[in-house]
Parts: structure tokens; sequence; C-alpha cells
């Protein structure tokens, strides 16, 4: 079929009828599928139940430092989880600040600790006018909701393949004190799944910031989730060492969607000095995290001896489910002109970008026939997609049955939109 740009008002109009046809067909089957979140499937949380199985009345519970994993204390964590979490991105485990379950709920406490009581000795960000983050968008709604809860200015930085615009990053953090973070999901990008270039890590070692409490919010969150073969990119905590900023990283890690969501660990790679400063407020709030469901992981996984082949599995599972969206894409939309899409190699989203303006409509007509995705503009500051074009495409939930019939409809939407945009635009009564 040719371009939809090229055709005729009367071709325009027919395939309008036809795609519409399409469309009410849809609706009338009753349908209730969800591509909204990237939740892991009932599958891949059976792949970790051996981890209810990983600790029972006869194991033992003193550590080697004496800490026994029942009582109180071990704020920073055990030392053998220390070493799992820091398996996960090559990392050194005399870096990591073990926390509880959730990377998102160390990411929303380590923002707070800075909005009011500052970072290291700084003026809490609370007491500062304008303070300013960076958010390359599209990104990680969640992200932008921490931000925008206290009150934090939000600046779109524009993505590539390569990662966020880099002069615009470093323009803005060399010359301006009041930029004080900025959010970054280095490989497979969330929604893209795009992967941050060895260049762009580079240059994120060597910012020289103007504020001294700047710090990157680097959540490597997919750092173990790849659909087809390992990709490593440098380690940024140890590149801003040698670059003379050993401060300027906190590194988040979590379990979520290796183990169990929910029921899972999560760490910061950080400097000693981080650590230090963050003890300070931790110690208020807690006496110590699970320590119990610390060993779960640790002999589960054999201190990350065995996340490798576990995240084969996972693989195993989301990639049919990927490349059967990929498939329906390229057979319905290729040569159409009717929009662009990512080919990510891990992770947990695609991205899918509509004709300008067509975002919104389309994931309209998706819910109309009983397809749920995530609200367009999401993955934008604010929830302000400022082109309406973008839409995350989450394949990992539902049955891979489901996923095809779901991306069957998706494209007839995405089709649907888009005619009605361009009947619109070339004068015509639809």
């Amino acid at each position: 079929m040719k371009a939809y740009d090229v055709m005729t008002k009367e071709e325009l109009k027919e395939e309008l009828e036809e795609v519409r046809r399409l469309h009410r067909k849809y609706c009338g089957m009753g349908l209730k599928l969800n591509m909204a979140r990237g939740k892991p499937s009932s599958e891949q949380l059976d792949l970790a139940m051996g981890l209810l199985n990983a600790v029972d009345e006869n194991t033992v519970m003193e550590m080697e430092n004496g800490l026994d994993a029942r009582n109180y204390g071990g704020l920073e964590g055990l030392d053998e989880t220390k070493q799992l979490i820091a398996s996960f991105v090559d990392g050194d485990p005399e870096s990591v600040l073990v926390y509880g379950n959730s990377s998102l709920n160390m990411m929303f406490d380590t923002v707070s600790r800075a909005y009011t009581k500052g970072i290291c000795g700084h003026t809490p960000w609370g007491r500062v006018d304008g303070v300013k983050f960076l958010c390359p968008a599209p990104g990680y709604d969640r992200h932008f909701a921490i931000t925008e809860y206290f009150g934090i200015d939000m600046i779109t930085v524009p993505m590539s393949e390569d990662g966020p615009d880099m002069d615009m990053v470093e323009e803005y953090v060399n010359n301006d004190p009041l930029v004080k973070g900025i959010w970054c999901v280095p490989k497979f990008t969330n929604p893209q799944g795009y992967v941050y270039s060895d260049e762009t890590v580079h240059r994120f070692a060597h910012l020289n910031p103007a504020a001294e409490d700047f710090r990157i919010f680097w959540d490597n969150a997919y750092c173990v989730h790849y659909l087809y073969d390992e990709i490593k990119i440098p380690d940024l905590i140890e590149e801003a060492k040698k670059a003379g900023h050993p401060d300027m990283v906190f590194e988040f890690v979590s379990t979520s969607k290796v183990s169990f969501a929910g029921g899972g660990i999560a760490g910061m790679l950080t400097s000693r000095a981080n650590i230090d400063d963050a003890l300070k407020s931790m110690s208020i709030q807690t006496i110590g995290h699970d320590k119990i469901n610390q060993l779960r992981h640790v002999f589960f996984f054999e201190n990350g001896k065995l996340v490798p082949e576990h995240m084969k599995k996972h693989a195993a599972i989301l990639r049919p489910k990927f490349e059967a969206v990929l498939f329906a894409l390229e057979r319905d939309l290729e040569g159409l002109g009717v929009g662009t899409w990512t080919r990510p190699k891990g992770g947990y989203f695609i991205t899918y970008e509509t004709l300008s303006g067509c975002a919104a409509r389309t994931v309209e007509l998706a819910k109309e026939a009983g397809v749920v995705m995530t609200n367009a503009g999401a993955p934008y500051p604010y929830g302000k997609d400022p082109n309406d074009t973008t839409i995350r495409i989450a394949p990992s939930y539902p049955k891979l049955a489901e996923i095809v019939q779901a991306a069957d409809v998706f494209t007839v939407c995405v089709k649907l939109a888009a005619l009605e945009k361009l009947c619109k635009d070339a004068g015509m009564d639809i």
C-alpha cells in the first residue's frame, strides 16, 4: 500500500472507511487487554519461586561479621547483599548502600533528603529558590513525578539513540548553579530502549557542575535485562572518579523485575561520603531493612553468579512478545508514513512516534477497542508531550496471544488516528 500522504482524497476516504470498519469490529469484541505498565508476567515471577525456600529454620543466620540477620542493625545492608547488588553493574561492593524492596523508594528518599536536609552539608534544595532538574525525554514518568512532587522545575532534554543531548546537558550543568540533578536510565532507556553510548557516559563523567551538590541520578533499572546479547557500557562511577568527581553519581539498582516485583531488594552505588551523608537520615528512618529477604536473594542467586542464567530465562519469555509487537508494526505500518518505532535489544518498552498531534487520539481509540495503554504524554515532564507523538508500548505483562491481538488493535488505531488527521488537514468532511 502506498504512503498515506501521497494518496488522493478519494483514496484517503476509502482507506478511512475500511480502517473504521476494522476499529468498530474490535470495539465490538469486548476485549480487555493491558499494555500500560512494564510489569513482569506471572510466568516471569514463577522463575523466582525458589526464593521462598532459599532460607528456612536450618539456615545459619549469623553473618561473617557477627550480625544476626534476624535482628536489628546492619543499616547499610549485609556484606553479602552488597556483593550481589554490585554484581549487577560490575561495581565495587564497598560502594553499595542496600535499601528495602524498591529503587523508586530509594530515589524518592534521596531527593527528599536533598530537599529537606541538603547533600553533604550544602543548603537544602527546599531553601533555594528556583531549583532545577534536567529530564531527558521521552523518559520515565515516575522520575518526573518525584521532582514534580517537590516542586522542582523540570527542564526537558531531547533524547537520541546515544542518550541525552549532551551539548544541552553540559550547557546547563556547567553554567547554572540552580541545576541540581538529572534523571538517567542509561541502559535500555524507558521508554525507547536506547543504550547510552560510551561517549555519552564519558561526557557525563567529565561534567564540571556549577553546583557542588549536583548529582546524576543514574537509574540502572534494566542493567541485566537483555533480550538478546549482553551489552556493556562504561562504569560511570569509576569514570567520574577518574575525572575528579567521586561524589557526583547516585546509581540505583534493584531486583524488582529480576525476582519478585515488590518483594525484591534495592541498592544505591555511590561514594563513601554520599553513603555516610545518607545514613544520617536513614538512621532516623529505620533500624534496618529486611535482612532475611536479603539473605534469600544472596542464596538464590549465589551472590550474583546465577543472575546471568536467570536473566536468560526472562529473555526467553519476553523476546517473543517484543517480536510480536515489532512484527505487527512492520507488517501493518511500514511504508505508510504514519510514524516510527524503536527496536530495543533489552528493557521493557517499545516507543512508537505517531504523526504530530496523533498520540493521544491513538491511545483513546485503543481504549475504545479494549486495549489500555500508558497515557500519551506520560513520558514527558508534567505529562505534556509538546508534539503529542510519543506512545509507550509495554509488552511484558499480557500473555503472548494477548500481545498479538493487542498489537493488531494498536496498528489499526495508529492508522485511524493518522487518517483522521490527514483528512482534516486536507479539508475533507469526515
